[in-house]
């Protein structure tokens, strides 16, 4: 009995939890998880899961999320918008618009795809700067003469949109964009500009040694190896449990990087019934797996990252998600930007959401029977965030629930 507490002892002080000190002092090499228990260290470590920690608000959630993914599509409000709203409630959407382009405590860049990082995170995607750069272009041909020239423009007239710079398209569709606009995006791949504020929905560029704090841009350039880990280990805090194809997926990095550096990130191997995959998770999220809390019912972002990872959805909790905003309209199943339900610590359902004046306009709803409640709060909720007085319910699945739906939206 002595000797096995002194061994429990000696690892926690080597850093190991008390819960997985626990289960090793039962012979258990790895933490054995149930799929309900994976579910709940996952909603926790992604703040949907317990009383929602206001005292840090939109900057202190982008912390522990470790990246929030933006999107030009905007219904209700922009993603961006929908991921602080689903775990701090109703905040102002002014409130997140300021913090996160404050100009000096967020910046933009590649992440699962274009996202809001913490500005700490900047030495840490040195890796991927050195790597847009080696190969010398990413979509289109970088005019390096422009490049030159939009550097100099920063320099001499500070922070700049690309309209300010010249221009972003040439009079073509979206994508046809002007040399400037390809060149100032090029300039943000590789880290000689950096975009830590938007005007409307325009990026402003800005040179890093004006934005980044002196602690920051002080930072020894990290080898790739470090970055890599750091990284991993990001993903692992903010996803809780996961499987190498998890943690590879969050930052798009290949599962050979993943697997080459988890021994180093702090991450535990535990085991989930029913994932055939090799499962890693965060020591503090199993430390909480025990704490009670409640869910959260709200409607949830396509691009939030509890359900980003399609796979990683349907394996955590049976839930098909796609989003159809760019599948033909007479193809689309649930709507163009259907939003899934999170009650009770389950996705219970979808809704694909619209406006009119004031009415929000639920288009097409689709639910378990048991979500009719959740989902009409959800609705009048989110109605009257985004300053709707109204919930219109038009067509739902099953047919049988549109009657008790619209009741219950009242």
């Amino acid at each position: 009995m002595g000797a096995a507490t002194s061994s429990a002892t000696r690892r926690r002080a080597a850093g190991e939890s008390s819960v997985v000190a626990r289960w090793h002092d039962r012979g258990v090499s790895h933490p054995q998880l149930s799929a309900a228990e994976a579910r709940r260290v996952a909603l926790r470590a992604q703040g949907v899961l317990g009383a929602p920690d206001r005292r840090g608000g939109v900057l202190g959630l982008l912390e522990r999320l470790s990246a929030v993914q933006l999107d030009t599509i905007s219904v209700l409000a922009r993603s961006h918008e929908l991921v602080p709203y689903a775990r701090l409630g109703p905040v102002g959407r002014d409130a997140v618009e300021g913090a996160y382009w404050s100009g000096s405590d967020v910046f933009e860049y590649w992440a699962h795809a274009a996202c809001l990082l913490p500005v700490d995170q900047w030495p840490l995607f040195a890796f991927r700067r050195r790597r847009f750069r080696a190969r010398g272009r990413r979509w289109h041909q970088v005019p390096e003469d422009v490049c030159a020239t939009v550097l100099a423009q920063l320099r001499e007239q500070g922070p700049m949109t690309s309209t300010d710079l010249g221009g972003a398209k040439r009079g073509g569709p979206w994508w046809d964009w002007s040399d400037v606009k390809v060149a100032v995006e090029w300039l943000l791949d590789i880290g000689e500009v950096i975009c830590a504020k938007r005007q409307g929905w325009r990026r402003v560029y800005d040179l890093p040694e004006r934005v980044l704090p002196p602690v920051v841009s002080a930072t020894p350039e990290l080898d790739d190896r470090a970055c890599v880990t750091a990284l991993v280990g990001l993903a692992g805090r903010a996803l809780g449990v996961a499987t190498v194809g998890d943690l590879a997926e969050f930052h798009r990095l290949t599962q050979a990087e993943v697997a080459s550096v988890l021994p180093d990130t702090g991450l535990g191997e535990v085991r989930v019934a029913g994932w055939r995959e090799r499962t890693w998770a965060h020591p503090e999220a199993l430390e909480r797996l025990g704490a009670r809390g409640r869910h959260r019912t709200t409607l949830l972002s396509p691009f939030d990252s509890l359900v980003w990872d399609r796979r990683r959805t349907q394996r955590m909790f049976g839930f098909t998600h796609r989003l159809e905003a760019y599948v033909p309209a007479a193809k689309r199943v649930h709507g163009y930007f259907a939003m899934p339900l999170l009650s009770g610590g389950r996705l219970a359902g979808r809704v694909d959401p619209g406006r009119d004046g004031r009415t929000l306009v639920a288009k097409r709803v689709t639910l378990e029977p048991r979500a009719v409640g959740a989902m009409a709060g959800a609705l009048r909720e989110a109605a009257a965030w985004v300053g709707c007085d109204n919930v219109a319910v038009l067509e739902v699945e099953p047919a049988e629930l549109a009657g008790p739906v619209r009741v219950a939206v009242g």
